[in-house]
């Protein structure tokens, strides 16, 4: 019976830093404020007001400035933005093999929606808006059994939702930064998914409490 697989969004099923170094700059220009895009598209994870926080935008401005960048996202963002190697297949064998794909992210969900159209990576379920420990909410009401991200808050969004965290090295955090943080397995990229999820279907989980990802029946994960 199939299940729910789960993934990130930035820079685990696309790469959007070009975009993302444009449309930050363009909002340093247009508010003066010391926004540096080269830096934020290095380190993509942590939700867009934190990361404004981080750079020193007044609190009372953040919002007008989560806005601001959300509007000039899709013209600045979408078109320089491409799907990772890889990408494609890993949905394509979670589809084969008989399971949903869910997308969790921290971005915006309208404009990851945009992403995943523009790039023809078709989803069963998208929740934006959420992070690390908060995207617990999301794979548990999916019932999902992996979730499968390049940051440290991927892994402990997994870990907090009782699902098995698979890493890829294709974002901001290494091997053994996703190994500390306490995913199961690191894959370079998601080229080399398809092969993992056929070995895990006949293979017992080595972790207490975790269920086969690709074998048992979907609920509420433990």
């Amino acid at each position: 019976m199939g299940t729910t697989i789960g993934f990130d969004l930035d820079m685990t099923l696309i790469d959007p830093r070009p975009g993302m170094v444009a449309a930050m700059n363009a909002l340093a220009a247009e508010t003066g404020l010391p926004l540096d895009g080269e830096y934020f598209a290095a380190h993509l994870g942590p939700p867009l007001d934190h990361v404004l926080r981080e750079f020193g935008a007044p609190e009372a401005e953040l919002p007008a400035l989560v806005a601001r960048f959300r509007q000039t996202y899709p013209a600045i963002v979408i078109p320089r933005t491409v799907a990772l190697p890889g990408a494609e297949n890993a949905i394509k064998a979670v589809r084969e093999a008989g399971h949903e794909v869910l997308v969790v992210t921290g971005k915006y969900g309208p404009n990851a929606a945009l992403h995943l159209d523009a790039l023809g990576l078709r989803v069963d379920h998208l929740v934006g808006e959420l992070w690390a420990a908060g995207k617990a909410r999301a794979l548990r009401d999916h019932a999902a059994t992996v979730y499968v991200g390049d940051h440290r808050g991927d892994v402990l969004g997994a870990l907090a939702a009782g699902v098995l965290p698979v890493g890829v090295t294709t974002g901001p955090c290494p091997r053994e930064e996703l190994l500390d943080a306490g995913a199961e397995v690191v894959l370079d990229s998601l080229e080399q998914f398809p092969a993992w999820l056929v070995g895990r279907a006949s293979a017992t989980p080595s972790r207490p409490g975790y269920r086969n990802p690709v074998g048992d029946p979907p609920g509420p994960a433990r």
